[in-house]
């Protein structure tokens, strides 16, 4: 039997030799992932796609990201703290409801049709068309908690008296809902910020006075 001290000339274990280093960036790849979900969806991004934009091979994929399902909710995440955040800082930093949602609505529509990326909202666009059960559900429950974030502001507001008491807090949060959802649509069909402006100042005229 040979020991360590055989090979080595010293007591000790044998240097197990190291695994190939990582050849890519691994935050550089995931934001190019995200862009590219961002522009074509979930269904119709395939990992030879996102493998080309992403600059690394398949396997390299697969051993860094998992699966796409297992990337694209990495992507998610990513998205949503690096573009999507508008929406809590909104409702975490504004003094009143009312003014938390109208800074949300102006937001998006500036993040909407930012110059230099995909227009509109990644997690909306990437529902469109999705056929895989565990992601269109995923998508679902992020839409639902988005709503439900600004139906809680509402209610509080509502308590502290910023609104009259028999407010629907939950119809208001809806029609904030689909706002951004129908301007995430329009800023992909080509509505410049301004226009998309318009809308949310419009969307704040229905907004319940005490």
């Amino acid at each position: 039997m040979v020991s360590s001290q055989d090979v080595t000339g010293t007591a000790g274990p044998v240097p197990r030799p190291r695994g190939r280093p990582r050849s890519f960036d691994r935050e550089t790849a995931l934001e190019k992932a995200i862009l590219a979900f961002w522009e074509h969806g979930y269904e119709a991004t395939s990992v030879a796609g996102l493998a080309e934009v992403m600059g690394i091979g398949v396997p390299s994929l697969y051993a860094a990201f998992g699966d796409k399902r297992s990337l694209f909710g990495e992507v998610v995440d990513a998205y949503g703290a690096r573009y999507g955040a508008f929406r809590d800082r909104a409702l975490a930093e504004e003094r009143t409801a009312r003014a938390a949602v109208e800074r949300m609505l102006r937001e998006a529509a500036a993040e909407f049709t930012e110059p230099g990326r995909p227009p509109g909202c990644l997690v909306l666009h990437a529902a469109t068309n999705c056929t895989t059960p565990e992601v269109e559900a995923s998508l679902r429950d992020r839409r639902r908690a988005d709503i439900a974030a600004v139906e809680h502001r509402v209610r509080a507001g509502a308590d502290a008296g910023e609104l009259p008491p028999d407010t629907d807090a939950a119809a208001l949060a809806r029609h904030a809902g689909a706002m951004i959802q129908g301007m995430s649509q329009q800023a992909r069909d080509g509505a410049t910020k301004e226009e998309l402006e318009a809308l949310a100042e419009l969307a704040m005229r229905i907004w319940p006075r005490p």
